[in-house]
């Protein structure tokens, strides 16, 4: 899970650099960016329910 984190916070550091750069528009990346927390969200709460089971 921690390599996922990880790789998540590199993507958004990506991405924010593409905005700043004029590569991609905000309104892209905030969706991309809503889009990879939802599925890391995603992801912890089934780590989590597996620890529990």
């Amino acid at each position: 899970m921690e390599a996922a984190e990880r790789a998540a916070h590199d993507a958004l550091q990506a991405l924010d650099r593409a905005v700043k750069k004029g590569i991609l528009h905000k309104n892209n990346v905030a969706r991309r960016k809503s889009r990879l927390m939802a599925a890391l969200n995603k992801a912890r709460t089934q780590v989590q329910v597996q620890q529990e089971a």
